[in-house]
């Protein structure tokens, strides 16, 4: 198979990666708080570019050192990543019942760690996705940078459209914020959902966890 067409694929895959159920969950989560779609469009670049560090930095090791990640470590990521939703809500109820500025850099540190724990949870299974269809290590690496770009293209447009409900009700006041309290409501019980199915449905807290990278 030729390498730009890999390549290619690997964007497009990336793009749709951006739109897997918790990513977007927890992006709505941060920009439901915001009023300008610049700001959003940063924060999905933001997100993605953390989720593209942790993708190329853990996916590159499973790679070339031929890594196994043992059941209970990749149901810990993932795990991970249902307690980081539930914050976030959590964070983003408290914000709209007492409405404040939050600083630019905090804004944007956010999505960039939220990214990181996303992409640490999907490594594993991109990386072990390359195992089997590429054979060359380098080719894989530089497939990982394509799809974490891939990834961040996708996540902005998201963002962009998400973005769009919260930022024109914003001189409705009481509907924006009951927009925003329903969000936030949702985002913490979608991680409770994914911390209930990873911890007790896939057996994370037992002697005999069951996961399948995704």
């Amino acid at each position: 198979m030729e390498a730009w067409y890999i390549l290619l694929v690997g964007f497009l895959l990336g793009m749709r990666h951006a739109t897997d159920a918790d990513h977007v969950v927890a992006v709505t989560t941060i920009v439901s708080r915001q009023k300008k779609l610049s700001v959003a469009a940063m924060i999905g670049a933001f997100w993605g570019l953390g989720h593209t560090v942790t993708i190329l930095l853990v996916g590159s090791l499973i790679i070339y050192l031929q890594i196994v990640i043992p059941p209970h470590v990749g149901l810990f990521m993932e795990f991970s990543v249902g307690v980081m939703i539930v914050v976030l809500g959590i964070i983003s109820f408290r914000k709209f019942i007492r409405p404040q500025e939050s600083a630019q850099e905090t804004i944007l540190l956010r999505p960039f760690i939220i990214g990181l724990i996303h992409g640490l949870a999907g490594s594993a299974a991109v990386a072990l996705m390359l195992l089997t269809l590429i054979p060359s290590p380098t080719l894989g690496a530089i497939y990982l940078l394509i799809f974490g770009l891939g990834t961040m293209a996708g996540m902005m447009v998201c963002t962009l459209v998400i973005g769009l409900p919260y930022i024109f009700t914003t001189r409705l006041h009481t509907f924006h914020r009951y927009l925003g309290l329903a969000t936030a409501s949702f985002s913490i019980v979608f991680g409770l959902m994914m911390m209930y199915e990873l911890g007790i449905g896939n057996g994370l807290f037992t002697d005999h966890p069951t996961w399948t990278p995704e």
